[in-house]
């Protein structure tokens, strides 16, 4: 890489390297479809099937609070993360289910390592206020 293109990428968000918005609307859909699909997760995920409204919010909510994170001006309507998962009792096997559908996920969208470990980097560090709440 020359250092021209070094200084293009460093000042290019993580969410512009994830495709911008239509990028992170796709991943969090194949990432939905991957939980739902994953033995060791489908359980939390497949009831939302039988709900596609709320389903609908959920992933409207994935994508902004993704957006967010990874840098979009864009503002999250959500529950804050322990809010959201409390009373769901997530182990840490369920976490890492998660995290490795979602890393799946970005190795078919073609997403360089660089920001794939910058994502990995985010989901660990919401490993606190997700699991066992």
């Amino acid at each position: 890489m020359t250092n021209a293109q070094e200084t293009i990428k460093e000042k290019t968000t993580l969410f512009e390297r994830l495709g911008g918005h239509s990028g992170v609307s796709e991943i969090v859909e194949d990432a939905v479809e991957a939980h739902m699909n994953n033995p060791v997760i489908k359980v939390r995920f497949l009831p939302y099937k039988e709900d596609p409204e709320n389903l609908k919010k959920i992933k409207e909510h994935l994508v902004q609070f993704f957006s967010a994170g990874s840098g979009a001006q864009v503002e999250y309507h959500g529950k804050e993360m322990p809010d959201a998962h409390r009373g769901m009792n997530i182990n840490a096997e369920e976490y890492m289910a998660a995290i490795d559908d979602i890393m799946s996920v970005l190795e078919k969208h073609n997403i360089d390592e660089n920001s794939r470990n910058e994502v990995l980097a985010i989901l660990w560090s919401l490993k606190g206020m997700i699991m066992a709440k």
